[in-house]
């Protein structure tokens, strides 16, 4: 059930993330093409790239990363998205007016971990509730592991972007002092382009890092919206089965013949 979401993403995922490395081999190739050259005025953003120095690329590749699972962590949380309190008025209607299979039968047409989750219990539904808990629990952890699918990537790169800026700020530094030291007078010119060549990673990094945490947050605060609704639907689930399978006790007993008289 958990798989009607997770197998569709995969696939599509790769092929970005392919397209993706293949727009920054290309960009880095032109950076580095624009070392030999004259860097046309319109490229600012390729020249700074080129000043950053070496360290500027893992930065670019975890922008493209961040940016590629963002992207896809949207497309999935839209699908994903359900009225939950419409899903279960529909739900109990049809659980009421038509039983079991018909209830399973429309979630199984729903989409959304929510509705993956109703069914799981639903098919559980004629073992009891403990049962139905259990298989409802277990529908939960699975659809929670594939919302937060990527999610680690996304702190890995809010993490790491800052400080490959300040490793390329240190060796930013680090060159700037040899060039200091290897002139025979020192300008402040020459001080302050080796600042600002430095300083460049830095910008780069924190530039990267913010929008990924941001999303990042964003994602983690749908996800425990996405756990609360599947709590409260499938504790409301068990309660309509037990009302259901009481009321159906209740007629049951209702036809059942009168016992005969035992005779003396």
């Amino acid at each position: 059930m958990a798989a009607r979401l997770k197998l569709r993403f995969p696939k599509r995922f790769r092929t970005a993330l392919v397209a993706f490395a293949v727009l920054l081999i290309a960009a880095a190739a032109w950076a580095k093409t624009g070392v030999e050259g004259p860097i046309p005025n319109e490229s600012g953003l390729v020249e700074l790239y080129v000043t950053g120095g070496v360290f500027m690329h893992p930065i670019l590749l975890c922008s493209v990363l961040g940016l590629a699972i963002i992207l896809e962590r949207l497309y999935y949380f839209a699908k994903a998205r359900t009225d939950t309190r419409r899903l279960m008025g529909e739900l109990l209607h049809v659980l009421q007016d038509q039983g079991f299979e018909p209830a399973q039968r429309m979630l199984h047409s729903k989409r959304g971990p929510i509705a993956a989750v109703l069914h799981s219990g639903l098919l559980r539904a004629k073992k009891g509730p403990e049962a139905v808990e259990k298989a409802i629990e277990t529908a939960a952890s699975i659809q929670t592991a594939g919302l937060e699918r990527g999610l680690i990537w996304l702190a890995t790169v809010a993490n790491i972007a800052p400080l490959l800026g300040f490793l390329g700020t240190v060796s930013g530094m680090i060159h700037a002092f040899e060039a200091i030291a290897a002139a025979e007078e020192v300008s402040a010119k020459l001080v302050a382009t080796g600042i600002y060549e430095a300083l460049i990673t830095t910008a780069a990094g924190l530039i990267v890092a913010i929008p990924v945490q941001t999303a990042h947050n964003y994602f983690v605060s749908r996800i425990d919206k996405f756990v609360i609704d599947m709590e409260e639907s499938g504790a409301e689930l068990i309660d309509a089965l037990a009302t259901y399978s009481r009321q159906w006790e209740t007629f049951l007993s209702t036809l059942k013949p009168p016992s005969a008289p035992i005779p003396r």
